[in-house]
């Protein structure tokens, strides 16, 4: 197959949209640091149990999750009280479909049972399932972000 035919298979993503995307990864980086902070800070200096800790950190992290994605990825203006609901109710659904990608290639298929080991550094299955499920997780949220949590009104 020639690149025109392949070209017609594959979206294509405007330059907006790209910058768009890039944006959504950065706000993913941010909030998976808020998230660990506030958790080793719960749990480190405050002493607090670590599962509250850990579900601390989580509110934190989708918390900012969502102020970033809506005012700086999206440039939503829409009403809070309808964007953030549909925005957990996405988190669910996204989390749900990465945890049964991971479980499936885990349970599923062979690559479950394998291990490697890469000068010293072991990688299992299970965490080449998680870093398929990280993408698959990161791919259905911004889409579903982009079109259902942030949707935008045609003019």
């Amino acid at each position: 197959m020639n690149t025109t035919g392949l070209k017609r298979h594959i979206p294509h993503m405007t330059r907006d949209q790209q910058i768009e995307f890039l944006k959504f990864i950065i706000v993913g980086g941010i909030n998976t640091m808020v998230t660990l902070v506030v958790i080793f800070v719960c749990k480190s200096l405050l002493d607090v149990n670590p599962y509250l800790s850990n579900a601390w950190g989580y509110v934190a992290g989708v918390t900012n999750s969502f102020i970033w994605n809506r005012l700086w990825v999206f440039h939503s203006s829409g009403r809070i009280q309808s964007e953030a609901p549909r925005f957990i109710l996405g988190f669910a659904v996204c989390y749900l479909l990465q945890l049964a990608f991971v479980w499936g290639v885990t349970n599923l298929t062979p690559l479950g049972s394998m291990e490697w080991d890469i000068k010293g550094f072991t990688l299992s299955g299970y965490g080449v399932a998680t870093l398929g499920g990280m993408c698959v997780y990161t791919l259905c949220n911004y889409f579903y972000n982009r079109r259902i949590a942030f949707r935008r009104k045609k003019s």
